[in-house]
């Protein structure tokens, strides 16, 4: 078991096990971390330069939310990470936008199929994901937007 850990572009999905564990899925492997969900969003956040309060405050000033913000861990790889529940709660989990390539209901529950054909059942409701995607993907787009702006 690991006790540190940054998200890369090859991240898919941080998920809670429970206030200290947290299950890290990435491209060929997946594996535990001694940290929570949120320390591991925030260590990134850091290791990519910026605090996880700058990269929020980021996000609500672009897009007027308040709360269960997504947000851009690394501008350059386009890492935009959405949460699946308060960032507050212990349960939170934090998903990849740009590795989703589908996602469908399933009961009280949501399956994601990500693009390596990776299934992923989640205890988050399909209206939630959805919302929380289309939050994201407006994220992604007001900073490509601003991007090819400054280009």
């Amino acid at each position: 078991m690991q006790d540190t850990y940054e998200v890369t572009s090859a991240t898919y999905a941080v998920l809670a096990i429970n206030e200290t564990l947290s299950r890290v899925i990435e491209r060929e492997k997946e594996f535990i971390i001694n940290k929570s969900t949120i320390d591991i969003i925030e260590d990134s956040c850091k290791y990519y330069g910026c605090t996880y309060e700058g990269r929020c405050e980021g996000t609500k000033n672009l897009l007027n939310y308040s709360y269960k913000l997504p947000i851009m861990i690394e501008e350059s790889k386009s890492l935009i990470f959405f949460p699946t529940a308060s960032p507050k709660y212990a349960k939170c989990s934090w998903i990849s936008l740009h590795e989703i390539d589908k996602f469908y209901k399933l009961g009280e529950n949501t399956k994601i199929l990500f693009k390596n054909g990776y299934n992923l059942v989640i205890d988050c409701s399909f209206e939630t994901i959805e919302n929380q995607l289309m939050r994201a993907t407006r994220l992604d787009c007001v900073m490509k937007e601003r991007k090819n702006f400054i280009k």
